[in-house]
């Protein structure tokens, strides 16, 4: 995977994070930092003021650092702002952000020397992954705390993990045949002043929201069959007339996905109508798609922007200090991805409960199991799931519209686009649990309606995934353990087994 700053996507990202796909850096990148690194070499020889390389940091702008205390300005800057707790980013968003770090400075506007760049590409390369605290990040003056912690190892401190085993930075960096850096002035600066973390964060959470789009389409298809649904409400014609993008890709997946299957009803036989968690499938999961395709078009503009400050522009003779380590376009995305993502779930567990509920099943057996009572069936699938989408309706409330000031008034409003990625990222695992409990519901339905009527056909696409959940997991005949079987569908959804079918 070569990288220059200006064309990595999700998919790129998701291939070096989980595929372990190498990276390395692109020619012209390298001309690029070069050329600014020498640019700041020139303004330390000219003794000119330029924030955070000869003047200190946030409220402390105005103090000017000779040249002779530059080396130690930046090694403090790392020591002072490693200062996150609570639980470590799962190593996945570490190697993210380290990707997202690494293309941001191949940008060639951070005026680090190739080869600081080179020593975290070769972390990457190498599985050497820093352990980084996932909390203290304010998201502006971007993920200073995180990014604080992943830099600790390079200069070789800190804690790191490597080949599984977590040891001192300076260890798995001796292990791995790395050798660490001695910070040059702007160096430090240059790795931690930027939106990282909060976009690797939240860019595994998009991946996953993603393959949960496609995934809710055939849990619900799949309940559809089971209830016995009215397809006439996917007509093309239907959707047409509103013509939003992803309303009509979900109609269109719908009728695919349900192609030949004799479960399904017409309008007016025997039913006008189904509820709204069958009817407005299209509808609800269609705007889903819209927001998450809105939001992957700003998370990969993020992915190739220079966030940090001040920025080197050599070519125009200027060094410029602005804002770009502002979060907020991914704070405001990730908390609507947030949002977005629940609505999957809230759907989800509606259909769930039809399914369960004598009252709505269609003439189903209570909770989906014989000899009722004695068994409980999946009653308590149905509580799981409502116990989840009622801590997602917490989660998503936005983290991005509060803002307390830091570093004395210096820096008086801030994204908190962090704790926005990290909600998003356990909402989407918290609906991957909802649409498993679905999958699993519906699966035990469509064997109950086989029974009652054999020879009847699955749809096209529905019998695939029915198929492939009972090569994993037997029906239910009488009680037991159900979160083993939960977890499994779940691990199917989360390797995206489900939806390459």
């Amino acid at each position: 995977m070569v990288i220059d700053g200006e064309s990595l996507t999700l998919e790129d990202l998701t291939k070096v994070v989980w595929e372990k796909e190498r990276v390395e850096l692109s020619l012209k990148s390298k001309e690029k930092v070069e050329t600014s690194r020498k640019y700041v070499e020139k303004i330390i020889q000219n003794n000119d003021v330029v924030y955070g390389v000869t003047t200190g940091f946030g409220k402390f702008c105005n103090v000017n650092i000779s040249s002779q205390d530059t080396r130690d300005l930046q090694v403090n800057l790392i020591r002072s702002h490693s200062a996150g707790v609570g639980e470590y980013l799962p190593e996945d968003a570490v190697r993210a952000m380290m990707l997202l770090r690494a293309n941001a400075l191949a940008k060639g506007y951070s005026g680090i020397r190739y080869s600081t760049l080179q020593t975290l590409i070769d972390m990457l390369n190498k599985g050497v992954i820093p352990r980084v605290p996932s909390q203290g990040s304010l998201g502006a003056s971007g993920d200073l705390v995180p990014l604080a912690h992943m830099v600790l190892v390079m200069i070789g401190e800190g804690e790191a993990t490597y080949k599984g085993k977590v040891m001192s930075g300076k260890e798995a960096m001796q292990l791995a045949g790395v050798m660490p850096v001695t910070l040059e002035a702007k160096e430090g600066l240059a790795l931690i002043n930027g939106t990282q973390a909060m976009t690797a964060v939240g860019s595994l959470a998009l991946s996953e929201a993603i393959n949960l789009s496609k995934v809710a389409d055939i849990s619900a298809a799949l309940t559809f069959e089971a209830l016995n649904g009215v397809i006439d409400a996917f007509d093309e014609n239907v959707n047409l007339v509103r013509p939003h993008k992803g309303q009509i890709e979900c109609a269109r997946n719908m009728r695919k996905l349900l192609e030949g299957s004799q479960f399904v009803t017409r309008q007016g036989n025997p039913k006008v109508q189904d509820a709204y968690a069958l009817r407005c499938i299209p509808q609800v999961h269609g705007a889903v798609r819209d927001a998450l395709e809105h939001i992957k078009e700003i998370v990969e503009i993020e992915m190739n922007s220079a966030t940090d400050n001040p920025l080197i522009f050599p070519e125009s003779d200027t060094v410029i200090s602005g804002g770009n380590f502002h979060g907020e376009p991914i704070a405001i995305n990730m908390d609507y991805m947030g949002i977005a993502v629940s609505e999957l779930a809230n759907i989800s567990e509606r259909r769930i409960e039809r399914l369960v509920n004598p009252s709505l099943n269609e003439g189903l057996p209570a909770f989906l199991i014989d000899n009722g009572g004695l068994n409980s069936g999946l009653m308590i699938a149905q509580y799981t799931a409502a116990s989840l989408v009622s801590e997602n309706k917490t989660l998503a409330t936005p983290a991005s519209v509060d803002s307390i000031p830091s570093s004395a008034n210096q820096e008086d409003h801030v994204s908190m686009g962090m704790i926005a990625a990290r909600k998003a990222r356990k909402i989407v695992e918290n609906t991957r649990n909802v649409l498993a409990i679905e999958l699993l519901c519906a699966a035990q339905a469509i064997d109950l309606r086989l029974q009652e009527s054999k020879g009847k056909e699955l749809g096209k696409g529905t019998k695939v995934t029915y198929s492939a959940i009972r090569e994993k997991i037997m029906p239910i005949d009488k009680d037991r353990v159900l979160s083993n079987d939960m977890k499994v569908i779940a691990e199917s959804i989360q390797d995206n087994k489900l939806t390459k079918h």
